[in-house]
């Protein structure tokens, strides 16, 4: 499945904050997942495997390392938790960084919200506004994303540019 998003990640003081924010515009909990990404040494874009209880795929995305709301082009291969896919790739590829985060999952309509606590980072918020078959366009997901970045009152210095896996190789 391929599709476009515009998102952000940002550092994330208040979660109960946006918790209870999320609630009052009815979003969906999807659940609370333990998710282990472990991304592979790639040329272009970054490629991750994820596993958790919840969500389970093989993701490839190319997104620029800059602060805001910025797009990013996503292809996503659904996979079950436990596969063999896990060993083809760790025996054929790299493992670059492996990231072990607790996420709870939100909907409202194609934006999905993570509230995140990953391991030896912190807590972390991440808007993704998603266009699953071009039928939304870039400029309502950019505006989606501006909007829920004034309602969760994310200051700008909050901002974070790059994907955990940058931050945990630092």
């Amino acid at each position: 499945m391929k599709q476009i998003n515009i998102e952000i990640k940002a550092k994330c003081k208040y979660a109960e904050k946006i918790r209870k924010i999320l609630f009052s515009k009815n979003a969906d909990f999807k659940g609370t997942d333990h998710q282990i990404d472990i991304y592979f040494k790639v040329k272009k874009g970054r490629l991750k495997l994820r596993e958790g209880k919840i969500e389970n795929a093989l993701i490839y995305y190319e997104r620029k390392n800059e602060n805001g709301p910025k797009q990013s082009s996503v292809i996503i291969f659904p996979t079950v938790r436990n596969s063999s896919l896990k060993d083809v790739l760790e025996k054929s590829l790299d493992v670059l960084v492996t990231v072990d985060k607790s996420r709870k999952i939100y909907f409202i309509k194609n934006v999905k919200f993570h509230i995140d606590k990953v391991k030896n980072l912190g807590s972390f918020v991440e808007i993704e506004a998603i266009d699953k078959d071009g039928s939304i366009g870039k400029n309502k997901l950019l505006a989606q994303c501006n909007q829920y970045l004034k309602l969760f009152a994310i200051d700008s210095k909050d901002l974070i540019s790059v994907s955990y896996s940058d931050l945990l190789l630092k």
